[in-house]
């Protein structure tokens, strides 16, 4: 008997709030795959439901994908079709599904896009800030030290920034935006995108960290962040003065201080200095000991 010819792995986006952003194709994707593979099989069966897609459900989630990619391989191998999606908008963007697609196109099995919602790529396209260039940074760590290292480490890319960050977290992670890239950049914040309470704010960072401080309503929902990039800058004898005044002073006080200290020398902005500071500290610790 002939072997069936293998089954394709569609990764399909679904909507992040407005359940009329689901298209006709993604739903009939969703009807005629054999299983779904659900990020959280209990938040994607309402939608299911509500579309009337009646089709087995296996979770794929973060602590789990790598032990159930080969067996949905497998399945795909016999010639089932296997649709992929996440809790809203698009698989593998800051969600599971990157081991699921890498396990699939090893195996020489199809891996088809079925496009659709992403938050990411909402919340630029109504930001007012550049489009033609960006870089995606998906959640920034969770602890102020490490968050501030990610952010310093793209302080000085001048493409528009994409940030994903939760309802508690964003008043810390605008705040560390200020101290980090600088009071004066423009950026958006978009919540609640397609939602009924969407909103979005425009302004300067410092402007934004303030509204944030004061204004519990932009806490409520996971919020995009989009940040103009750094203005372009050429590389000067000036920097590298200001590495060998950065250096002896980092290995003997604390990060802050030693900045402080170095603007106050240099007579350089304190924000250039702290930012320059984090990533040489940031350098350091990734050094082989």
């Amino acid at each position: 008997m002939a072997k069936p010819p293998a089954g394709r792995l569609y990764v399909v986006a679904t909507p992040i709030g407005n359940l009329g952003d689901l298209s006709d194709r993604a739903r009939r994707t969703l009807e005629s795959a054999a299983v779904i593979a659900a990020e959280d099989t209990r938040h994607s069966a309402p939608l299911l439901r509500h579309f009337g897609i009646a089709k087995p459900l296996v979770s794929l989630h973060e602590h789990n994908e790598l032990e159930r990619a080969p067996g949905l391989v497998a399945r795909l191998a016999a010639g089932e079709d296997v649709a992929l999606i996440s809790d809203a908008g698009t698989p593998a963007i800051s969600d599971p599904g990157y081991a699921l697609v890498r396990a699939a196109a090893a195996a020489g099995c199809e891996v088809i896009a079925v496009p659709g919602p992403c938050a990411a790529i909402a919340a630029l396209s109504i930001a007012g800030l550049p489009t033609d260039r960006f870089a995606f940074e998906g959640f920034l760590p969770a602890r102020a030290a490490a968050r501030r290292r990610r952010l310093a480490a793209v302080a000085d890319d001048s493409r528009t920034l994409v940030l994903y960050e939760s309802p508690h977290r964003l008043g810390e992670m605008l705040g560390d935006c200020v101290t980090v890239l600088g009071a004066q950049r423009s950026a958006a914040v978009a919540r609640e995108l397609t939602k009924m309470h969407e909103r979005v704010h425009r302004g300067r960072l410092d402007e934004l960290a303030s509204l944030a401080a004061q204004d519990p309503d932009l806490a409520r929902g996971e919020a995009v962040v989009v940040i103009e990039g750094a203005a372009p800058r050429e590389e000067s004898a000036g920097a590298a003065e200001l590495d060998r005044l950065l250096e002896p002073l980092l290995a003997e006080l604390p990060l802050a201080q030693a900045a402080r200290l170095a603007a106050r020398i240099s007579g350089l902005r304190d924000n250039e200095v702290y930012r320059r500071a984090l990533a040489l500290r940031a350098a350091g610790s990734e050094e082989p000991h």
